[in-house]
C-alpha cells in the first residue's frame, strides 16, 4: 500500500519522467497505429520497428554522441526508405508485400546489428547504453526525453485529429477518395511519415522487438468492443495510456522487472480478454449466440415437421410419436426429445404420454416459418431463374433467418401468392 500510495503520489520526478513518458508513447501509438491496423498493414509497424536500427547506430556514428536529434533523424530517414523498399519490391517483382515486409525487416536489422557491433567495438565511451534501443529501458527516461516524447505525442495526435476524416476514408475506401478528388498520395505519405515517427520515438521505450506491439495491439484490443471508429480510438488511446501507467508500476514495485516488455505484456492481457470478453465480437458471445441460433433452427425445424404432418390430414393438434417426426424429417432421437421438452416448457407443444402435438401458439409459429420456406422458394424460381430442385437449401436456411419486415416485403413483392413452385400451398395466417 505504501508502494502504491507512493507511485500515485508522482512526488518522485524519476517516477514522473517514466509514467509521462510511458502514457504518452503508449497512447499515441495507439492512435496511429490503429490507422495501420485498419488498412490491415499491421505488419508495416514490425518492419519500421527493426529498420530505424541502423539509423540509430548512423547517428551516433556521424554526431559521435546519444544527441536525440541525430539518433531520430537517422532513425526517421531509414524507417521511410524501408518502406520505399517495400513498396518497391511489391511493384517491380512478384513478391507479395509480406514476404517483402519479412525481407526488409530482416536486411535492415541485419544491418543495425552489424553497425552496433562496430560502434561497440570503436572505443566511444559515449556508446554506453545504446544498445537499449534493442528492448528498450522506459526506467531510465530522463526530463529531456521527456520534453522530445510530448512534442513528438503532439504532432501526432494534432495530425489525427486535423486529418481524421481523410485518413479514415482511406482506411475503408482508397477508390472512393479517389474518385471525390481527395490528394490520396500526400496524405499516405502523411500517414506513413506519423506512423515512422510513431515507431521511432516508441523504441526507446519498448525497443526495436516490441514497438509492432504497442503499435498494434491497443487497436486489435479496441476492435473487439465497438463498430463505431471514434470510439475504436479513444479505447486504444485508453488502452495504451492504461498500459504504459501499469507497466511503470509493475516496473517501480519490482526494480527488477523491465518497463518496457511489462507493457507489453498489460496490453496483450487487455487483447486477450477483449478477444474472450467483448460484448459482441469476443469468443465467447459469439459461442453464446451460435448456440441460441442452433437452439431456434432445431425448435423451429421441430415446429414446421409437425406443421407440416398436420397438412396431409388438415387437423394440426393431432399427437405424434416422436418416429413419425423423424420420418418427417431426420432428427437424432435423444436431440428430438430435447427439443420437445424445452417446446413445452416455452408453451409450443403438449404431451399426453409419448405423444406429443402442437398448441395454438406452436400451430402459428409452425406456420410461419413453412410460409416464409414457400415463399423464399417462389422468389428463387421466379426472380432469380434457379430451378426448382435446386431450391430447397436455400429456403430451409433463410427460413429461420427473415425478419417480420422482409416477410412482409416478400409477400408484397410475390403478390400474396398461394402455392410454391412445387404447387404446395402457401399458409397465411
Amino acid at each position: 500500500m505504501n508502494s502504491l500510495v507512493e507511485f500515485f503520489s508522482f512526488t518522485d520526478p524519476n517516477i514522473r519522467f517514466v509514467v509521462i513518458g510511458s502514457v504518452l508513447l503508449t497512447a499515441s501509438s495507439a492512435i496511429v497505429g490503429s490507422f495501420t491496423f485498419l488498412n490491415k498493414k499491421s505488419l508495416v509497424g514490425d518492419a519500421i520497428a527493426h529498420a530505424v536500427l541502423p539509423g540509430i547506430c548512423l547517428g551516433f556514428i556521424l554526431s559521435g554522441t546519444k544527441n536525440p536529434i541525430y539518433l531520430i533523424g537517422g532513425a526517421f530517414i531509414t524507417g521511410w526508405i524501408s518502406l520505399v523498399f517495400v513498396e518497391f519490391i511489391t511493384s517491380r517483382t512478384r513478391i507479395k508485400e509480406d514476404t517483402a515486409i519479412g525481407l526488409t525487416l530482416s536486411v535492415f536489422f541485419g544491418i543495425g546489428i552489424l553497425l552496433l557491433t562496430v560502434i561497440q567495438k570503436s572505443g566511444n565511451a559515449a556508446q554506453t547504453g545504446l544498445d537499449s534501443f534493442l528492448f528498450g529501458k522506459a526506467a531510465a527516461l530522463v526530463g529531456r526525453d521527456l520534453y522530445t516524447f510530448a512534442t513528438v505525442a503532439v504532432v501526432l495526435l494534432i495530425s489525427v485529429f486535423l486529418l481524421f476524416k481523410e485518413f479514415s476514408l482511406l482506411a475503408f475506401d482508397k477508390d472512393y477518395a479517389k474518385a471525390i478528388g481527395l490528394p490520396v498520395k500526400r496524405i499516405e505519405l502523411v500517414l506513413t511519415s506519423l506512423i515512422v515517427l510513431a515507431v521511432v520515438i516508441g523504441i526507446q521505450a519498448v525497443g526495436v522487438v516490441l514497438m509492432a506491439a504497442i503499435l498494434i495491439t491497443p487497436a486489435a484490443a479496441a476492435r473487439f468492443w465497438t463498430d463505431k471508429i471514434k470510439v475504436m480510438f479513444m479505447l486504444a488511446s485508453v488502452f495504451g495510456a492504461f498500459s504504459g501507467l501499469t507497466g511503470a508500476y509493475i516496473s517501480y514495485v519490482a526494480p527488477s522487472m523491465p518497463t518496457g516488455p511489462w507493457i507489453v505484456i498489460v496490453i496483450s492481457v487487455i487483447a486477450f480478454v477483449s478477444f474472450f470478453l467483448a460484448p459482441r465480437r469476443g469468443v465467447i458471445s459469439r459461442l453464446m449466440r451460435q448456440y441460441t441460433i442452433r437452439k431456434t433452427i432445431n425448435d423451429e425445424n421441430v415446429l414446421k415437421a409437425l406443421y407440416q404432418l398436420g397438412e396431409e390430414n388438415k387437423n394440426f393438434f393431432i399427437q405424434r410419436y416422436p418416429d413419425e417426426i423423424i420420418r418427417r424429417r431426420k432428427f437424432e432421437k435423444e436431440n428430438l426429445m430435447k427439443v420437445l421438452k424445452r417446446l413445452k416448457g416455452q408453451g409450443y407443444v403438449e404431451r399426453t404420454g409419448n405423444l406429443w402435438g402442437l398448441t395454438e401458439e406452436g400451430k402459428s409459429r409452425g406456420q410461419r416459418v413453412v410460409k416464409i420456406h414457400r415463399l423464399w422458394e417462389l422468389y428463387l424460381t421466379t426472380h432469380l431463374h434457379i430451378a426448382p430442385d435446386h431450391v430447397h437449401e436455400d429456403a430451409d436456411t433463410i427460413e429461420h433467418l427473415l425478419t417480420p419486415e422482409l416477410e412482409a416485403e416478400l409477400e408484397k413483392i410475390l403478390d400474396y401468392p398461394s402455392v410454391d413452385p412445387h404447387k404446395s400451398e402457401i399458409p397465411y395466417k
